[in-house]
């Protein structure tokens, strides 16, 4: 390590300026990562403009500040009004709504916030020490391997669908279907677009999102408030319990009970986070599956389980310094964030790859400096911001629903300025209103529409490769260990069953 070089980006980035920037970036990531329909890349191009004025290192800090507090910003909806501000807090709703409507929303946005620091902070770490031997690791993967990858996050399905198993995996079937529209990725072919344009380039994610937790959500809490009306019972706020909003920071049983999980967690979004392509949302759902394999309390999950907020949070905001390393070391972009940071030390005449740290090793320095720092304000700000945010909980049913309207509506238009996004919506709330009095799974079909194009393209890719010989997969150990290991986590609930009816058999006789 070059402590010359470390010293003059020390003095860079804990200039008084850079740091102002930094938190303007960082509160910025927060608000706007909490408002349904905003996502973290959204609020990266709205002030991407900044790296053209503010001069030096100030511009890209603060990017880096907005990446990091966005992706933290949207568990505040998630939790609040089951609607997750990014599609990387899409898991974080399974257990912090639940928390949160059963009284409990100060103990589930602190539990989220420190997860989140967390996370966040182990990543720039990593960042730092780890950024050529974790990139290296990366490069091992081949298009099977990503296959793999994505195989084994579908596997999830089996561990989120709680209630049944068959709806959870219908869901997942629905997803994948979903994910087969707009243009085939190998051979270019216009599939199920039905002749609109629209759809050429598949089903949008954000209003998708929007509609099949906050709009869906809404409807239900429309029908119970009109069952409430016409029984004569008065409406109240949806959380009765002020006091238990008081106190934010975790308890220390809390923080006892959730650090393996953290340090668990935080390690998968950092590997996760290293392989391009990947991303927070991938990170936020294995991370849950295994907070819910190493429980010993399984079926607490879904009910407000800290564990089940402390996982995805921990998981998705790792996933911001590991996806810095595959960018910084070899020039490839981690995930659409990091595709946009890499714009931005473009602009500043800052190449990035193996020679980063011998032509610009100083600036290398500065962006490790500020995505630790990132991280250690969107801990403070966070605690911060909770006491004003945490009040739309104070906020009656009656007054919250049409807010909720109006977010889902606002934030879905936002995300392209169409139509055709307020109809994907719509349709996606009906579908959800109906799966959810129905007792299906949202999060499978989630799953089975963000992994289906990775599966697909990457395994027709490695037919493509291989000319359609897959005795070849027996070249590529990594990805078979992760076939086997989706394999067993898909059927693990079914031989889990079978176990325990084997030995309630047993001891009848």
């Amino acid at each position: 390590m070059d402590l010359s070089a470390l010293a003059a980006a020390a003095a860079g980035v804990f200039s008084p300026v850079t740091l102002v920037w930094l938190a303007i970036g960082v509160v910025a990531g927060i608000v706007l990562g909490a408002m349904p329909g905003i996502s973290t890349n959204m609020a990266i191009s709205l002030l991407f403009s900044f790296c053209y004025t503010i001069d030096g290192v100030a511009g890209v800090v603060m990017l880096l500040g907005v990446y990091c507090g966005g992706v933290y910003g949207g568990s505040i909806s998630a939790i609040l009004l089951n609607t997750p501000g990014t599609p990387a807090n899409a898991a974080t709703m399974l257990d912090g709504h639940p928390m949160a409507r059963n009284g409990e929303p100060g103990r589930a946005l602190g539990i989220s916030t420190i997860s989140s620091g967390f996370g966040g902070i182990f990543s720039a770490i990593c960042l730092i020490f780890c950024a050529t031997t974790l990139a290296r690791v990366s490069l091992k993967f081949t298009s099977l391997e990503y296959c793999a990858f994505a195989v084994f996050g579908i596997s999830i399905i089996s561990s989120v669908s709680s209630k049944s198993i068959i709806k959870g995996l219908i869901g997942g079937v629905i997803g994948l279907l979903l994910a087969c529209v707009g243009i085939d990725p190998i051979s270019g072919t216009i599939r199920y677009s039905f002749g609109t344009s629209y759809l050429v380039g598949g089903l949008p994610l954000i209003p998708l999102l929007i509609g099949l937790f906050a709009f869906s959500q809404a409807l239900i809490s429309v029908e119970e408030l009109a069952r409430e009306q016409a029984g004569g019972e008065k409406a109240e706020a949806i959380f009765q319990d002020g006091k238990a909003m008081t106190r934010v920071l975790p308890s220390r049983a809390d923080i006892k009970r959730c650090f393996p999980t953290w340090l668990r967690s935080s390690v998968i979004g950092t590997v996760i986070g290293a392989i391009p392509g990947t991303g927070g949302d991938i990170a936020s759902f294995i991370s849950y599956n295994e907070a819910k394999r190493w429980s010993k309390h399984k079926e607490n999950f879904g009910t407000g389980c800290p564990e089940g907020i402390a996982a995805p949070e921990a998981g998705n905001n790792a996933v911001t310094g590991g996806a810095m390393i595959p960018m910084l070391s070899l020039g490839v972009p981690g995930d659409s964030c990091t595709a946009m940071l890499l714009g931005a030390l473009t602009i500043k005449g800052i190449s990035v790859g193996p020679t980063l740290f011998t032509t610009h090793l100083e600036s290398a320095y500065q962006i490790f400096l500020g995505m630790f720092l990132s991280n250690i304000i969107m801990l403070i700000a966070g605690f911060i911001l909770l006491r004003f945010v945490i009040r739309i909980v104070l906020i009656k049913s009656r007054h919250l629903i049409p807010l909720i309207f109006v977010l889902c509506f606002v934030g879905t238009y936002s995300f392209t300025h169409t139509f055709e996004d307020i109809i994907v919506m719509v349709v996606a709330g009906l579908v959800g209103y109906l799966a959810a009095k129905h007792e299906f799974t949202l999060s499978a079909l989630v799953i089975g529409y963000i992994l289906g194009s990775m599966t697909e393209s990457n395994f027709r890719r490695y037919l493509l490769i291989s000319s359609g010989d897959l005795s070849l997969m027996l070249d590529h150990p990594l990805a078979l260990i992760l076939f086997a290991a989706a394999l067993v986590t898909l059927l693990s609930p079914v031989l889990k069953r079978a176990a325990e009816h084997f030995k309630a058999s047993r001891a009848q006789t």
